[in-house]
């Protein structure tokens, strides 16, 4: 298996709070953080799309902690 071509999220700052995304060998969309590179999640792109409109909808915001 060769490696992934991984790229760091538009939206990551410089700072440590970085995600990357690759695309799989099967089609599906690797996920990784900087602060454990090596916990990677794997989904398909409509779920990742799914997830991102969520977000956008501000559908997750009622999880956030005070």
């Amino acid at each position: 298996m060769s490696a992934l071509d991984w790229q760091k999220s538009s939206y990551s700052s410089e700072s440590a709070n970085c995600i990357y995304l690759a695309a799989g060998h099967d089609c599906s969309i690797r996920l990784r953080e900087s602060d454990e590179p090596d916990v990677i999640i794997s989904t398909s792109p409509d779920r990742l799309l799914a997830l991102l409109r969520g977000v956008k909808a501000g559908e997750f915001d009622r999880l956030t902690s005070s």
